[in-house]
């Protein structure tokens, strides 16, 4: 694929950090295979006066000594790109992103007024790639028009044996990595799928760092941006969330949904409120649940189409990246709407 806004290479991460004028650029942690995992963040930190964690705070019935937030405090948005490796729309959105920031257009000499003329009133913490052990172990820069046989062994490997590591029996052993005879890029090197690890004790530092922050900003919007293979762009449902959480959910759901409808791109409605208990009878607590858990914030997974050649849809690089903008400033109108009405 030729298209030169599609910043998806560990160097390209490298040289845009190194490049940063109007945001910071830092290390949040190192992975698993010594590889650094870059922040951008826009915007000073405040203080919100925090007397006690997010679940205490919760247990005194008074979420404000967590964080103490009200009409004036800049919303704080977290976007995580490449929390499986391979999942490279989410690494390329974040880049064109940080590049509008930088310069008010993005890598394809487009502008987005709104988001680049509001951005001030944000603190944005921005990852382009959670796992650079799964982007330095996929052999390409973009999967699309990529077999999708091609796509499942780049994505979720092979088992010892030689046969494809199919999702979801890929989550069946974890850490996977001596189950493995190549590990796929949703893993780091010790063969960690961060969406799944134990957070209560967590296996690896990288979930970890991203609790950590998360924690110590007191996040009120998170988007962990993946890869839905030849799916419309959806949101799956997140469970083990208070229902009033999950409204807000939707909320954005309906607003995203309507945001595609008037640009005649694809979107897949999942509702966030409720779910068929047939469809899901052992619920998981994933990641971006456990975001919510320590930060009381809006957490949600964003699912890209990948532009794969499989038997559903398959999206153009442009549209792909259209479809993360819509995504960020949806994120922006929604999070300063909910900061009015605080």
């Amino acid at each position: 694929m030729e298209a030169s806004f599609w910043k998806s290479k560990l160097a390209d991460i490298e040289h845009a950090m190194a490049n940063l004028s109007l945001g910071k650029a830092s290390v949040l942690t190192e992975s698993a295979g010594g590889r650094s995992v870059y922040l951008a963040e826009y915007g000073d930190k405040e203080d919100f006066g925090r007397q006690a964690n997010y679940s205490s705070a919760c247990g005194a019935r008074d979420p404000s000594k967590y964080a103490d937030k009200g009409e004036d405090a800049k919303p704080v948005l977290l976007i995580v790109g490449g929390v499986h490796g391979g999942e490279l729309e989410g690494i390329a959105g974040v880049m064109n992103l940080i590049r509008l920031l930088e310069t008010g257009e993005d890598y394809r000499g487009r502008r987005y007024d709104y988001i680049y003329e509001n951005a001030s009133r944000f603190r944005l913490l921005l990852i382009p790639c959670m796992n650079p052990d799964g982007r330095a172990r996929l052999p390409v820069d973009s999967l699309i028009g990529v077999p999708y046989e091609k796509f499942v062994y780049f994505m979720q490997g092979a088992w010892k044996d030689g046969t494809l590591c199919r999702w979801p029996d890929c989550k069946a052993v974890h850490p996977i990595k001596e189950a493995s005879g190549f590990l796929g890029s949703y893993f780091n090197d010790d063969g960690v799928n961060f969406m799944h690890d134990n957070f209560f004790s967590p296996m690896a530092k990288e979930s970890s760092a991203l609790l950590g922050l998360a924690d110590r900003e007191a996040v009120d919007f998170h988007m962990s941006l993946h890869g839905g293979a030849d799916t419309a762009v959806h949101f799956p449902w997140i469970p083990y969330l208070p229902v009033d959480v999950k409204r807000k959910q939707q909320a954005f759901n309906l607003r995203m949904e309507e945001a595609h409808r008037q640009r005649g791109l694809p979107f897949g409605m999942v509702d966030q409120v409720t779910q068929d208990g047939e469809t899901y009878p052992y619920p998981s607590f994933n990641l971006t649940t456990a975001v919510h858990h320590v930060s009381g914030g809006l957490s949600m997974t964003y699912e890209s189409n990948m532009g794969i050649d499989g038997p559903g849809l398959r999206f153009t690089p442009d549209e792909i990246l259209d479809c993360h903008f819509l995504l960020f400033e949806q994120m922006f109108r929604f999070a300063l709407e909910e900061r009015a009405g605080a």
